[in-house]
């Protein structure tokens, strides 16, 4: 057995420290004389430095486009691009508010903005980290008609650079004259910054011998803190490519600054982005967890936007998409400062790269000057920070407990023995203190089950945010095999830990007569004419947990389920029912008229932090057709068995909504129905394969209370 030590440390709070409030993001629409942000189908408008969307009965393609499209009217981005202003017939779009807001792991945020709309509208933003699933926030958003200052908020944040997407279902006209993004936070450890490049950051320095140096010389290349690419430039030794060199050094409004002399880009696609580069070298790699500020001065010979990427050592070789977000050069200069977070999936990242011909093929001259690039002092080991997320204990990680050697392990103990106040049960392990995002983007998460039991030794990976769960409140001790990469839990005092229960499916038979939307189609085309206010909430069904979840928790939810015609449902996580909160859940549900069982594990979304999740919304008016619904034999548990979410008898966790306008309640008779039946009228109305609603004169197989007819 592995040797056990025990280093009892009270968790202390950080005297004196006061929440402040911290602006982390703040764009001037006025400062910008058309879009600046990454144009996706949608491009809003400037008038009299106001952003304006136009509204969803527009839709906007570039000047080439493949339809040969063309308009009377043309839109200009900030960087030049231009766009056909064209008719649309749809409402929905979307289009970035704000990108590259730096955030922290797990943080909450405020946003305000100035805004108005031609008529009282109710909008969709998503704040975003990422494309995939679960990586965005999202949040409803009411605008008047007069011009008002207009907040709302995010929590539960999952990356360390975000955006901000508005998604409007509207025909309204939206204006937009400013937004910040803010947070209130605790006060920190002072942040001492430390300079990591050498003279030539300011490029007065010539570069002498190291203007010789390769971009794939390993061994000197970190030595140089400005690569430039120029197409056709530095041919490669097939001839077919061009290699980055150390950047021009030039004297440009009295100083010596960087340049890259960029030429046209001829590349197809969006390859054409990297025709033309330049890199801020850093002289070491960076370690996922790490914080790092970017400063530098920057202008080019026209008004142009450039994304960046991370690098790996050498210049050219690409480790990820995301880095600093999108810069906007000007032909005056400007300062960026920054400071960003890497994440695990910039783990070993060197280099910052700008990619000079992202928005603009034309040849552009780029300067660059006062190049810095600082680390943050932190202290580098092992720690662990502990909360109680029952009695309100939080987490302090300025004070987090260091690990101690003992032999060939690491202990810490959380909590005080005697003290109960101090039991905690749930901890997150780092290797990074003394800055709250750094601590949470370098911790370490194991691999299994946590248990008190000496021989259980769990494998752990590096991972950010993980927040580890343990079975009972009390005194813990953890040790840490640095070398075999295990950790072990052992509980010095506590409460009993939980134990397994035998979870027994609810047996209540739910049925949910889903009504008919409104919605009349001709085909596949929503019949404008004859109606089409339907939503695909207007019928939903609601699994009710018996208390609030936090994000993180991991659950499993299983059931048996049928329809008297083939329908899709999609799932959300709401509050109480109705009460939306997270567009995702356990994902779509196909039903079919032949019985089928459903079991996943369910880890409850960041998104859902500290907004008193508790149901899993069914919505079951993705179809257009009247369809019933049968489920049963419904599971909702913790993964480890040792809790379960629902009753296992009676109706009272089960609501449903049946028909637009309706409000959800409990789904009162159970008994009602014990198989799937149509109790609906007999209806006229007919229905495509897909459950969409057709007219008498539609041709193919359609669908007529439950049974299939070929209309000919």
């Amino acid at each position: 057995m592995k040797k056990l030590f025990t280093l009892v440390a009270l968790l202390a709070c950080f005297m004196g420290a006061k929440a402040e409030w911290v602006e982390d993001y703040k764009v001037d629409y006025s400062t910008y004389s058309g879009f600046p942000f990454y144009v996706m189908g949608y491009v809003p408008e400037w008038f009299n430095g106001v952003m304006t969307d136009m509204g969803g009965n527009y839709r906007y393609v570039t000047l080439d486009n493949e339809a040969g499209e063309t308009s009377d009217v043309i839109v200009k981005t900030h960087s030049g691009v231009e766009y056909y202003r064209l008719p649309s017939d749809g409402t929905w779009h979307q289009y970035f508010i704000a990108d590259g807001i730096p955030t922290e792991l797990d943080g909450a945020y405020t946003v305000k903005a100035m805004v108005k709309a031609s008529e009282a509208v109710t909008i969709n933003v998503n704040m975003g980290w990422g494309w995939g699933e679960g990586q965005q926030a999202s949040a409803s958003v009411n605008i008047g008609t007069e011009w008002a200052e207009v907040e709302w908020e995010y929590s539960g944040i999952g990356g360390t650079s975000c955006n901000l997407v508005a998604q409007p279902n509207t025909a309204a006209q939206i204006e937009w004259k400013w937004l910040t993004v803010s947070h209130n936070q605790k006060a920190q450890r002072p942040i001492e910054w430390i300079q990591m490049l050498d003279e030539h950051r300011d490029a007065e320095t010539p570069w002498g011998d190291l203007a010789n140096v390769k971009y794939n010389d390993q061994e000197n290349n970190y030595k140089i803190c400005a690569w430039s690419k120029e197409r056709m430039r530095n041919l490669n030794e097939t001839g077919e490519g061009w290699d980055p060199f150390p950047a021009d050094i030039e004297e440009v409004d009295g100083s010596h600054v960087f340049v890259c002399h960029g030429q046209a880009a001829i590349t197809e696609g969006d390859a054409a982005a990297w025709d033309n580069q330049f890199w801020i070298q850093s002289p070491q790699s960076w370690k996922a967890g790490t914080q790092v500020r970017i400063k530098f001065r920057y202008k080019a010979s026209k008004n142009v936007s450039c994304n960046t990427q991370i690098h790996k050592q050498n210049p050219s070789d690409y480790l990820i998409w995301h880095a600093i977000g999108d810069v906007a050069f000007t032909t005056e200069w400007q300062e960026f400062d920054k400071t960003i977070t890497f994440e695990s999936d910039m783990d070993g990242g060197w280099s910052i790269a700008f990619n000079l011909n992202s928005s603009d093929k034309d040849a552009i001259n780029f300067y660059f000057d006062d190049l810095s690039w600082e680390k943050m002092k932190l202290d580098e080991g092992y720690f662990v920070a502990a909360c109680n997320t029952t009695t309100g204990l939080e987490y302090d990680f300025d004070n987090a407990t260091e690990f101690v050697q003992d032999d060939d392990l690491i202990v810490a103990t959380v909590g005080t023995e005697g003290k109960q106040d101090t039991w905690v049960n749930e901890v997150m392990i780092s290797t990074i203190r003394g800055n709250d995002a750094a601590f949470k983007g370098a911790t370490l998460k194991p691999q299994g089950t946590v248990t008190s039991d000496p021989d259980t030794w769990l494998d752990y990976t590096e991972a950010s945010l993980a927040k580890i769960k343990l079975p009972a409140a009390g005194v813990w001790t953890i040790s840490i095999d640095t070398e075999g990469k295990q950790m072990n839990f052992i509980k010095v005092e506590g409460e009993e830990d939980r134990q397994p229960i035998d979870v027994k499916p609810n047996p209540t038979v739910v049925v949910v007569h889903g009504l008919e939307r409104d919605d009349l189609t001709d085909g596949d085309t929503v019949n404008e004419e004859e109606g089409g206010t339907g939503q695909p909430w207007d019928n939903q069904f609601f699994i009710v947990a018996n208390r609030e979840l936090d994000a993180g928790e991991e659950t499993v939810i299983a059931f048996d389920y049928v329809s008297s015609v083939e329908a899709k449902t999609t799932t959300q996580c709401h509050a109480a029912p109705g009460a939306y909160i997270h567009w995702g859940a356990i994902g779509d549900v196909n039903f079919t008229p032949e019985e089928q069982h459903f079991e996943m594990t369910f880890t409850i979304p960041n998104e859902c932090a500290g907004k008193g999740m508790k149901s899993i919304a069914f919505n079951m008016a993705e179809i257009r057709g009247a369809c019933d619904y049968t489920i049963k034999n419904i599971v909702w548990k913790l993964a480890d068995n040792t809790e379960t979410l629902i009753n296992m008898t009676g109706a009272d966790n089960f609501y449903v909504k049946e028909g637009a306008g309706t409000e959800p309640h409990v789904f009162s008779d159970p008994d009602a129905i014990s198989t799937l039946t149509v109790n609906n009228p007999a209806s006229s109305a007919a229905y495509n394969l897909a459950g969409q609603r057709v007219s008498k004169d539609y041709k193919g197989i359609v669908v007529k209370n439950g049974k299939k007819y070929i209309s000919k």
